[in-house]
């Protein structure tokens, strides 16, 4: 037997037949009914003649009626397979099913049939072709790449036995696993699963032509020879489920011979070195014949006939098994197709048992244990090979999930942004957390939350983790605060990087000659010198065009190798995730080894580095590379930008960035899914989560559901640029804000004493106090006009504590409808988890059915001053604005450097509609301080400094305590 057999012939056991021209369906043909001999005759049972040469059948008897031939019956099956595909297709024209075929070997026959099929039926089939030595590893890595190509929809084998291994088999996914052979789909046809799963096509050839023959199964004795695995475990199945009482038999059996005399039906699975006499067979046994030259006999052309009641040969059973397989494709795509389609999440909520009083954040957090991550994925409907599980309860999701449901319906899309906040935060992490638990497990509506990933700064400074609080959490709190899968370290890799690269190329421009410098650039490789595709890429830049480094003149040789870095341009800094207030000004290359060069440098929070941003905003792979080749990290000695792409650095970074791309999969304290992924700073960025994850979370909700993500600091700074930076990036639009304030915040704004972090509150914000409510919900009225600004309905969320009463809530909720707002709500998840954040759950959805009439605040072509202008007038309410002469020089230089066209990122205090912190409520007639201009062109930007001297503080430092999780 050769070492490579087709799948068909190899479950059966069927030598190899030569190889030959292509076959094609044949047309119907019957064999003649009666006595009469065949054409050109058949030497017995093991003659000479093919099966393929005519027809293959010999009859039940004298006056039986000619079964139908067996290509007919392949053909009834691969038209039926047609017009199902056709069906589907006619809904969804872009759809094809594809079969992929992974073969180690020469054997082409059943290669050529299953493509002459599906091509009948309308399929396409990509053939792998491996070595005939290929290792049982190599033909796994093959699978498991099928596995994960969104394209294939049924995955098939043409091995040798050798390699046909339980560990090979369950290698398959058993969704695409077309012939039925992993444990799974064996395991669901056992138990009577037969819908749920696919059945082996040589399994359902047998019974089929077993039928088709005419041959009674109820109550008959089958014998099935010299079959084993699944196919042996498959037959049984399914004559069992056909009344039959099924025998198994190996060919050494000693009691072969008295089990072939007592069987009905014989089935022979594997061919026997030795001939069966036929006196062995009973008259009137049907037998199918699964290969050539079974059983011995110089037998004359009417003695089958006399002596069984039935001869099947194997060809047919090959051509028509070939045919199943492609039924089991469409089936599979036809699945597949269901699982794009929006439907209602079969998600398990978990069940919430609050306490009173509610007791600490960790030990809530501690007292629930998530589901298993894997088991969240399936239940939102993302595939196994979609996901990559770190740990127990987190795992990264796939971008070719995108590609998967790109016909998929978007969600209905919700901001949370809140009033100018106090020193302590409103709440707008637990509002999020506490309506998607309330959409999810309380009302059954599929929703996702995207939150931004807390840097450990902050976590171990004042103000904590942001998983949220009381029973409102993302679960496990410590894996989303600390770590989680690592996205904040690369970013601090790829910024310093960077960083390193910098300053190590001023130190070598000072330090060499041109051709020195071009010689290590550009190096001879065994004795050939080329350029790499970024440095093509900048000779492009540089106006030369020419491929041959041995052509560039001294003066262009000069051009390319020197970047001429102006260190006091520099504006790519170090970064770490700790806060750390001595590394604020730094001194770097004070070692005698870097020969002199030294400077003045710093560190930032890695939070703050532009890298951030560029992934919070980026919306694909290549885009992301794009963006980090663009980001401007110093000027040279003439004024012009240097980039990350002239340094030759942007193919580092973004292998360093590659898996951070993938948004991060959590859960909340009810079970509801959450994406974790990016967090840039709110006042040199955007300080919204990522696009990528709003873009994934819309698609996984479908039409009826929806997306709630979270914006930084007031609506006036978050919700500002989520709408101006974030939604232009995306090209999403918003349906529902959601403005979070608290009782707390409004009293601040209606003149309140200060509230300062890790004091105690004063007896103004613990007691009733009517007046100092309704005196600041003047902010809460001015938010609402922001949002209203962009076209957007609004629904405010009155995040409740225990000290408010009753008269200062509805209050609040009763000026806020007066304000403009859809709808004003109390929430109460804090204390009892999503049931208290089900009357606001039902407004949003209400309020997303109103026509959105979303609209930019300013034309993106308009002068950088004048957009300056747009938001200072129309958002924060300044009379004018007043220019730095610093500043006027930066947009001059941004201008002419061909920046102008960004949007606006205005870095500004949080704790004032204005430039001054102490101004609370909505401060009037104030002239808006900008005191310099500052660009992220990578992430798309220009960020304007408010209010300051022109230093940015991206450092915070810890207090005296360190905060414990």
């Amino acid at each position: 037997m050769s070492a490579r057999l087709p799948l068909v012939l190899r479950q059966l056991g069927r030598p190899p037949r030569p190889p030959g021209p292509p076959r094609r369906l044949r047309e119907p043909c019957r064999a003649a009914s009666g006595s009469g001999s065949q054409s050109g005759g058949q030497e017995g049972l093991s003659g000479q003649q093919r099966p393929q040469d005519g027809p293959a059948w010999s009859s039940q008897g004298p006056g039986s009626p000619a079964p139908p031939a067996r290509d007919s019956i392949a053909r009834e099956v691969i038209q039926n397979s047609k017009e199902v595909l056709h069906l589907l297709q006619e809904k969804n024209p872009a759809f094809k099913p594809v079969l992929a075929i992974i073969q180690a070997g020469d054997e082409n026959l059943m290669q050529e049939i299953n493509q002459n099929l599906a091509e009948e039926a309308g399929l396409n089939i990509t053939h792998v072709c491996l070595p005939p030595d290929s290792s049982e590893d190599e033909i796994i890595d093959e699978i498991l790449k099928m596995n994960e190509d969104t394209r294939v929809h049924g995955l098939a084998l043409q091995i040798s036995e050798d390699l046909f291994s339980s560990k090979v088999l369950n290698a398959l996914n058993p969704e695409k696993d077309v012939d039925g052979v992993t444990d799974v789909n064996l395991g669901k046809l056992v138990r009577g699963d037969a819908h749920e799963c696919f059945v082996s096509p040589v399994a359902r050839a047998v019974i089929e032509l077993l039928e088709k023959s005419g041959a009674s199964l109820d109550g008959k004795k089958i014998l099935v020879v010299g079959a084993h695995g699944s196919l042996d475990a498959a037959l049984q199945c399914l004559f069992q489920r056909r009344g039959s009482m099924t025998m198994n038999s190996q060919w050494k059996t000693p009691q072969l011979q008295s089990k072939l005399h007592e069987a009905d039906i014989v089935i022979l699975g594997s061919p026997k070195p030795e001939e069966i006499p036929l006196t062995w067979i009973q008259p009137g046994t049907t037998v199918l014949n699964c290969f050539h030259d079974l059983l011995s006999g110089k037998l004359s052309c009417s003695s089958p006939r006399a002596h069984l009641n039935g001869l099947i040969a194997e060809d047919n059973l090959g051509l028509l098994a070939a045919a199943l397989r492609i039924q089991n494709m469409v089936s599979s795509g036809r699945r597949w197709l269901r699982e794009q389609q929006h439907r209602r999440w079969r998600l398990h909520s978990l069940k919430l048992q609050p306490l009173s009083p509610v007791p600490s954040d960790i030990e809530i957090s501690r007292a629930q244990t998530p589901k298993a991550v894997d088991i969240l994925a399936k239940e939102i409907g993302l595939l196994a090979d979609e996901i990559e599980i770190y740990g127990k309860s987190k795992a990264k999701v796939r971008l070719s999930l995108l590609e998967r449901l790109k016909d998929q319906a978007d969600g209905k899309y919700v901001l949370v942004a809140g009033i100018t906040p106090t020193p302590l935060g409103e709440g707008k992490s637990t509002v999020t957390i506490g309506l998607v638990q309330a959409l999810t497990a309380h009302l059954n509506v599929n929703s996702f939350a995207c939150l931004r990933q807390p840097s450990q700064g902050p976590t171990f400074g004042v103000k904590g983790g942001a998983a949220g609080g009381g029973y409102a959490q993302v679960i496990p709190m410590e894996e989303f605060n600390l770590h989680l899968t690592g996205d904040i370290h690369a970013i601090t890799a790829a910024n310093n990087l960077l960083a390193a690269a910098i300053d190590t190329r001023i130190l070598h421009e000072n330090t060499q000659t041109d051709k020195a410098l071009y010689n290590r650039l550009v190096p001879l490789v065994n004795g050939v010198r080329e350029f790499s595709e970024i440095q093509l890429a900048r000779l492009k830049k540089l106006g030369i065009n020419k491929t041959d480094p041995s052509m560039l003149t001294e003066e262009e040789m000069s051009k390319f190798a020197r970047l001429n870095i102006d260190p006091t341009t520099i504006t790519w800094q170090r970064v770490l995730d700790t806060n750390d207030r001595f590394l604020r000004k730094i001194t770097i290359g004070q070692a005698s080894t870097e020969k002199g060069y030294s400077r003045q440098a710093q560190f930032d929070i890695a939070v703050a580095s532009e890298i951030m941003a560029v992934l919070a905003l980026t919306d694909s792979l290549k885009d992301m590379k794009e963006r980090l080749g663009r980001m401007v990290v110093a000027s040279d000695k003439n004024g012009q930008p240097v980039t990350a792409e002239d340094l030759g650095v942007t193919g580092a970074l973004t292998v360093l960035m590659k898996d951070a791309i993938k948004p991060n999969l959590m859960q909340t304290l009810e079970g509801t899914p959450v994406f974790v992924h990016a967090g840039p700073f709110a006042n040199i960025a955007h300080g919204n989560s990522s696009v990528l994850a709003d873009k994934i979370a819309l698609k996984l909700v479908g039409e009826e559901g929806f997306v709630v993500t979270e914006a930084g600091f007031g609506a006036d700074i978050g919700m500002e640029k989520f709408f101006n930076i974030k939604c232009r990036a995306s090209g999403l639009v918003p349906n529902v804000v959601v403005l979070v304030a608290t009782v707390r915040a409004l009293k601040m704004h209606g003149g309140g004493p200060s509230v300062t972090a890790g004091v105690p509150l004063k007896k103004e914000y613990t007691e009733e106090n009517i007046q100092l409510v309704a005196d600041g919900c003047c902010n809460l009225q001015k938010q609402i006009q922001i949002a209203q600004l962009f076209g957007v309905p609004v629904v405010v969320a009155l995040n409740v504590f225990k000290t408010d009463t009753r008269a200062e809530i509805d209050l609040v909720c009763e000026l806020a409808k007066r304000a403009g707002a859809f709808d004003a709500v109390p929430c109460h998840h804090w204390s009892v988890g999503g049931k208290g954040s089900v009357d606001l759950a039902r407004a949003v959805r209400e309020a997303a059915n109103k026509r959105s009439r979303f609209r930019f605040l300013y034309d993106i072509q308009l002068p950088i001053v004048e957009k300056i202008r747009a938001i200072a007038q129309s958002v924060y309410g300044a009379k004018d604005i007043e220019l730095s002469p610093e500043a006027q020089s930066k947009i001059d230089r941004y201008t002419q450097q061909g920046f102008g066209n960004l949007p606006i990122c205005m870095a500004k205090t949080h704790l004032s509609l204005s430039h001054q912190p102490e101004r609370k409520g909505v401060p009037r007639d104030f002239i808006l301080p900008i005191s310099d201009v500052r660009a992220s062109i990578g992430a798309g930007f220009i960020y304007p400094l408010v209010g300051t001297d022109g230093e940015e503080n991206n450092m915070e430092g810890f207090g005296l305590l360190l905060g414990l999780v």
